[in-house]
């Protein structure tokens, strides 16, 4: 089965019966959740942070023409070029045009979320262009010929053996599953890689409009070899990414480290602007930066849905999520899963395509609750799913079956009502008491209970309502 946005439903089942993939995501997801925990501790101010991240994000969105114009110009002064590309075919263009110029055969990318949106390998592939991803985990699922399941971890769905047997496949090395001596054959492989390609491919964290800065936020240092090696630096940047001042980088920089991996600070940040200033200096001769719109300017025009392009793609929504928790990245059969890919991918390709991820959501509240820049998750996916027009909270996005539809009249017309509620209420203790078992009602075999209850425990309703304990109340303190 070919795993799109169209077939979510089924790409999730698939994955929960995935018992290697389950054990992958439950280690890494947990330990990141508790990373972070740890991390934000230390921190006495994470709150007000949060709070003054989303008042730069909000301030940059609603003004973004302006902060755009000041950003590009900064870097054009400081030797840039900058090309705009209204969508993915546009933006590969730009760059397979820029290469073949140059005629260059070799790239080498760093880690980036931005091109794997646009496709980018396959467009280079495509143009006689050999693309080599230089992140350890982007380089291991190139080999595998697979996507990024993860915004900042893209092969958390792998163990050390399926490394260890895909090296050996692929690399033709002896088999090992000792993790030294795997990263030794990568960076073994990937150092001739950087010393011989002429342009290096980046992503961008953040863009500063006071200095025609950007930022890259990394682990491995494979972002500065990427950029700094080869004589040309292509970076591609989604236009949401400008923030105002060189010292907003301070507050981002100390929020989405530790919303990602529970770090203090990334292994590399890197600071760059413009080409290399003398002959002697290290830096590209030249440098250009792909500005990408690909639906954001749609999704800026939208009062409600602008307030998703505040993310820093730090991932902690992801590892919060229960869904992604159990299905991981794959399932969502776009770049971006987890809560963020639930809004973001159906408003990039299409409703029509990502109809199902807005559904895809308890809507418990947890990305919201770790989100660094405070989007509220829930209720933009709630919006999404009014748009859609599915608002039977289906998972596959289709119109309402007439059960449901009855039973949502019903249950409006209980609510509406204080004497049906009542009612309701009385026939609703009598009934459970067929069902619940030591106060809980679990495991209920009675379609629709039955595949809610199979993992989870419902409360029982209790024995009296608080109107009925009122009165009781009142009775007995009148008779004293």
């Amino acid at each position: 089965m070919r795993i799109t946005t169209e077939t979510f439903d089924e790409n999730a089942r698939g994955a929960l019966l995935n018992r290697p993939l389950q054990a992958a995501l439950r280690h890494a997801t947990h330990k990141f959740v508790d990373n972070r925990r740890y991390a934000i501790t230390e921190l006495d101010d994470w709150e007000d942070r949060r709070q003054r991240s989303n008042a730069i994000k909000r301030e940059t969105i609603e003004h973004l023409d302006r902060y755009l114009e000041e950003f590009t110009t900064n870097v054009e002064k400081a030797g840039g070029v900058v090309h705009w590309a209204i969508d993915s075919a546009e933006a590969c263009r730009i760059v397979v045009d820029l290469i073949q110029s140059k005629g260059e055969k070799l790239v080498v990318k760093s880690k980036s979320m931005a091109t794997e949106e646009i496709n980018l390998n396959h467009a280079l592939e495509a143009a006689g262009i050999t693309p080599v991803e230089t992140d350890l985990g982007e380089w291991i699922i190139q080999l595998a010929h697979e996507t990024p399941s993860h915004i900042i971890a893209p092969a958390i769905h792998k163990s050390r053996a399926d490394v260890a047997r895909l090296f050996t496949d692929v690399l033709g090395i002896e088999y090992t599953d000792d993790i030294p001596k795997l990263t030794a054959v990568a960076r073994e492989r990937l150092r001739e890689r950087f010393a011989t390609a002429g342009v290096g491919v980046s992503g961008v964290n953040f863009g500063v409009a006071e200095t025609g800065t950007i930022c890259i936020v990394e682990n491995e240092g494979n972002a500065r070899m990427s950029t700094s090696l080869p004589r040309i630096h292509i970076a591609v940047m989604g236009i949401e990414k400008v923030i105002p001042k060189f010292t907003d980088l301070a507050l981002f920089l100390s929020l989405l480290p530790r919303s990602a991996t529970g770090q203090k600070l990334s292994s590399y940040t890197s600071f760059l602007t413009g080409t290399k200033r003398t002959a002697e200096a290290e830096g590209p001769d030249e440098y250009h930066l792909v500005m990408l719109d690909n639906g954001r300017t749609k999704i800026l025009a939208d009062p409600i849905q602008r307030s998703s392009l505040f993310c820093i793609r730090c991932g902690a929504c992801l590892n919060a999520c229960p869904v992604y928790q159990r299905v991981g990245g794959h399932a969502y059969g776009w770049v971006y899963s987890g809560p963020i890919g639930a809004l973001l991918t159906p408003q990039f390709i299409g409703m029509d395509r990502g109809k199902q991820l807005p559904y895809a959501s308890s809507l418990c509240g947890a990305c919201k609750d770790v989100c660094p820049v405070k989007i509220n998750i829930p209720e933009l996916l709630l919006d999404l799913r009014s748009k859609i027009g599915g608002e039977s909270g289906s998972l596959n996005g289709k119109r309402p079956r007439l059960a449901e539809q009855l039973s949502k009249k019903a249950f409006a017309f209980i609510m509406a009502r204080p004497g049906a509620y009542n009612l309701a209420a009385k026939l609703g203790r009598i009934l459970q008491l067929t069902i619940a078992k030591n106060g809980k009602i679990a495991d209920v075999p009675i379609a629709p209970l039955s595949n809610w209850t199979k993992n989870r425990d419902f409360p029982t309703l209790a024995p009296q309502s608080f109107r009925e304990r009122w009165k009781r109340e009142q009775e007995n303190s009148g008779k004293e």
